[in-house]
Formats: C-alpha cells, structure tokens, sequence
C-alpha cells in the first residue's frame, strides 16, 4: 500500500473570469511523479497536462495574432 501528498492549489475562477458564476473555481494538482499536472475546473472539466503540453499550451496561447 502507497501513501501519497500530493501538491494542489486552489483559487476563485470568478475573479479571473466574467463568464463564470460565484464560487466557480479552478484547482490543479501535481501528478505524484512531479512530470505534469491535473486541472480541475468546477468539478465539471478536467485536463492532465505534462510539463511539455503545458509549455506549449503558454506559448500559443500567447501569440498574438493582428
């Protein structure tokens, strides 16, 4: 039998975003390995992201395109 602590954070979405109802929040959790993450958003969406999906996510997320 395995015991694990895991590392997770916790934050209001609604204060980041307009669309979302009070109480909205999102949540992510390291993965016990330390190679990526699971991201929870109001119990309703859920997304596991390495460190490299979540690199590249960044950067496209940032191109600006005018």
């Amino acid at each position: 039998m395995e015991f694990y602590t895991r590392k997770a954070v916790k934050e209001d979405l609604a204060a980041y975003c307009h669309l979302q109802k009070a109480h909205s929040f999102m949540e992510v959790t390291e993965w016990n390995s330390g190679e990526g993450w699971d991201i929870s958003i109001n119990d309703e969406k859920f997304i596991s992201l390495t460190h490299g999906e979540l690199q590249l996510l960044t950067i496209l997320t940032s191109i600006r395109h005018d």
